[in-house]
């Protein structure tokens, strides 16, 4: 090896970084790749989502008036018979899943759903079953207790 054989492998050498800014000549002078003048042209000009500009947006603009549903919605703790089969347990009710802490909630109605097909018996205590789920847990020989 001598130092006239010497070559850079492709790719080693680090290109340079683009100088932007520095007059017409350059290719990228002038606003430096920026567009235009303006906010959006200075280093940390980005601005959030329905900004216009200081002017009241359109969403502060538009009344809200109207039927929302979602301010009367029912929340659930939702349990799949598949949890239920992996818990292996006789008697579920909501403190059984907070123990194995499949639900961390208590203040929420449990929702049992699924279709899955059990061959063990067991009781299950809930708000509410869908009704495959019911008749999971019915055609496995185990009783589906409905809270109030």
């Amino acid at each position: 090896m001598e130092l006239n054989n010497l070559k850079y492998t492709k790719g080693a050498r680090g290109h340079k970084r683009k100088t932007y800014g520095r007059g017409f000549g350059s290719g990228i002078g002038k606003t430096g790749g920026k567009g235009t003048k303006g906010q959006k042209q200075r280093k940390s000009g980005h601005v959030r989502l329905g900004f216009e500009g200081g002017q009241t947006p359109i969403y502060r603009k538009v009344p809200k008036v109207g039927f929302n549903n979602h301010n009367f919605k029912t929340n659930y703790n939702v349990v799949t018979i598949k949890q239920l089969i992996q818990l292996g347990l006789d008697k579920i009710d909501s403190k059984a899943l907070i123990n194995k802490r499949i639900i961390s909630d208590n203040k929420l109605p449990l929702k049992i759903i699924g279709n899955d097909k059990i061959t063990k018996s067991m009781e299950v205590s809930a708000n509410v079953f869908t009704t495959g789920a019911k008749k999971a847990i019915e055609s496995g020989k185990g009783k589906a207790n409905v809270i109030k």
